[in-house]
């Protein structure tokens, strides 16, 4: 890691091999960012992790976690308008948190440039959805890159830095999955380290400020001229790239992963079509675009997710009177999922079959891999709260989960969450099924992180209005799902040691009676939440441990620290097989006679389960030595 950072801020030019989430951070130095803003998210979390490879003291710029996206956004906005070229940071579905603010961004004289980076998720790798944020751009009257590799991400955000100075207004970066995540040689310029002046330039008269009444229609005026000028800039930049192969029939109008894809796929095909590859998505280039479409016959759009530049570019053609035949997407299989290779060369071929193999033929042999469910990791907190829990919830009960590792719990052998929608959604969610319902309990899940996120106003709301529900909050310590970034509670950020703001206080704040149970004392949290649920009105249950995971790294880093193991007790097991089936530990696997093996290389040696083998057949040892 700390080669890492000395290579992101070395003044001299270099080739290193980096992913598009370390790239980024490299063009963020040599253009001066110098606040940037973040809530963490997949595929987009790594770009903090380059951002700490650099000693704490050579990093460039500020940078902070915000409690939310919103408020990244705010706080970035907030250093804009002071003069500061910023960027916030987040995934797909953060900017729908964001977007009360985001979408105001245009209204405004950034007079320091902002750069929105966008980590989109085609495929829902790590989301709810895969929503397509393209339209955002649209909504907001902003521009948008979408570049291809990481050489691209870099390349694309010092570009985009520069257009935000120039304009003075937002621009998109977006980023997917794939690229987030790719490795490439990257070539980096050199740099200098130009001294800041951070003297405050925030002036109202760059206004105005206040986006209300009147004054919202002349700054809606001065937004959309601004995109317009930069649809200018589109023809001339030459941000776009045309692939030609000298094929006066077919063309492909392209852009980011499934323009690396078609290249894969053009391998296996009988005829190469003229490729027209996008780099600003938008505004288009309109003028190059209907260059490329009257030089052809039949056009292909491949675009992930939605039909946006579909419906854009055959609107065009259609106002220019052009004969072209437009194919976009042709059933609902096109709208969903990654378009990595395999799946172009399935719609290339249902495009033009003439020309393009029904399968790309496989270059090595392939392995059978079994499906394996994503599950919570030994020792983890919430296993041990589920498998009590679930002595105490009835089947009938509605269970409303949220995001977090806790949302796995609505698998087997838990089987607790039945519903979700985004982060922080459970307690109104749970508040609005608990009306008119006499005869079923409602039971909401909520994360510590998330509770600091979104989670506040939904408790807020239940105790103002005494909802009937019980809230569970799942208290480990951390932003574990993301990769262990610190929240309020945590006493740190990204920079610092910093006053904690403990859940219990807050609540006790709000005037709850707060129950706190460590959720590996089974017994104890079950009874403190048979005893919440049957209490009328708004309830809450504090189901606290903290990340193994995170904790047992932390420990290791200090020095060796004793090693324990689970063990079978085989005279006393009687095969009941509650430790694999109903506690779902995955150090515990079935051999083939029925008898529980424990997996060394999976057990911590936390003991949680000690408590769930009804033949008391677990026992704790050292390694080496004897039971515990």
């Amino acid at each position: 890691m700390k080669e890492l950072g000395k290579m992101l801020i070395s003044r001299t030019p270099l080739s290193e091999i980096v992913m598009g989430n370390s790239a980024i951070v490299r063009a963020m130095v040599e253009t001066g960012t110098r606040v940037v803003t973040s809530y963490p998210g997949s595929p987009t979390p790594e770009i903090a992790t380059a951002i700490r490879s650099i000693d704490q003291e050579e990093v460039p710029f500020y940078f902070e976690f915000s409690v939310n996206e919103k408020v990244a956004t705010e706080v970035a906005l907030g250093a804009s308008l002071n003069g500061h070229l910023a960027c916030v940071f987040f995934k797909s579905v953060g900017l729908n948190v964001a977007a009360d603010t985001f979408v105001q961004l245009s209204l405004f004289e950034l007079i320091g440039g902002m750069v929105i980076v966008l980590g989109d998720d085609p495929g829902a790798n790590s989301s709810q959805n895969e929503q397509d944020n393209r339209h955002y751009a649209h909504l907001a009257y902003t521009p948008m890159f979408e570049p291809a590799t990481p050489t691209e991400v870099y390349r694309m955000y010092k570009e985009a830095a520069r257009l935000s100075k120039e304009k003075k207004m937002p621009v998109i970066l977006r980023l997917t999955t794939h690229v987030c995540h790719a490795k490439e040689k990257v070539d980096f310029d050199d740099w200098e380290a130009e001294p800041h002046d951070d003297t405050p330039r925030f002036n109202e008269k760059n206004g105005p400020y206040i986006p209300i009444t009147k004054l919202v229609f002349p700054l809606k005026e001065k937004a959309l001229k601004k995109l317009e000028s930069v649809r200018d800039y589109a023809e001339k930049s030459r941000l776009y790239e045309i692939i030609e192969h000298g094929h006066q029939k077919r063309g492909i109008i392209t852009m980011g992963l499934p323009f690396l894809s078609l290249m894969d796929v053009l391998a296996a095909s009988s005829e190469k079509p003229d490729i027209f590859k996008i780099g600003l998505v938008h505004p288009l280039p309109r003028k190059a675009i209907l260059d490329f479409l009257a030089d052809h016959e039949e056009i292909k759009i491949l675009e992930e997710l939605d039909d946006i530049i579909e419906k854009e570019i055959k609107a065009l053609a259609w106002d220019n009177k052009l004969e072209t035949s437009i194919i976009g997407k042709k059933d609902l299989n096109d709208w969903m999922g990654e378009y990595t290779p395999g799946k172009v060369q399935e719609i290339m071929f249902k495009t033009w079959p003439d020309i393009f193999p029904a399968k790309v033929t496989e270059t090595g042999p392939l392995v059978s891999v079994p499906a394996r469910p994503a599950q919570m990791c030994p020792g983890c907190g919430h296993r041990s709260a589920f498998h009590a829990l679930k002595s105490v919830l009835a089947e009938t009960d509605i269970k409303v989960a949220d995001i977090g590792c806790h949302l796995l719990g609505f698998q087997p052998p838990y089987d607790l969450g039945q519903v979700i929608v985004c982060m922080g959604a459970s307690p109104g969610l749970g508040s609005g099924l608990s009306l008119f319902n006499s005869s079923r309990r409602v039971v909401a899940f909520l994360g510590d992180s998330t509770f600091f996120h979104a989670g506040g106003p939904g408790i807020i709301n239940a105790l103002f209005n005494n909802h009937n529900l019980t809230l569970i909050l799942m208290e480990n310590g951390t932003t574990a799902m993301t990769g262990h970034q610190d929240h309020p509670a945590s006493g740190i950020n990204f920079r610092s040691q910093t006053a904690k703001m403990p859940l219990r206080k807050v609540l006790e704040g709000y005037g709850l009676s707060v129950r706190e149970i460590d959720t590996y004392k089974q017994k104890e949290l079950a009874r403190a939440v048979q005893e919440a649920i049957a209490e009328e009105g708004f309830s809450v249950v504090i189901a606290k441990h903290p990340c193994m995971l995170k904790f047992s790294r932390e420990q290791r880093k200090k020095g060796p620290f004793p090693k324990r193991q689970a063990v079978i007790d085989e005279s006393l097991c009687e095969k009941l097989h509650t430790c694999v089936s109903f506690f779902g530990c995955p150090s515990f696997v079935l051999g083939e006679h029925g008898e529980v093996i424990v997996n060394p290389d999976l057990c911590i040696g936390d003991g949680s389960c000690v408590q769930t083998c009804p033949s008391q057949a677990i026992h704790m040892v050292e390694v080496g030595g004897s039971k515990k």
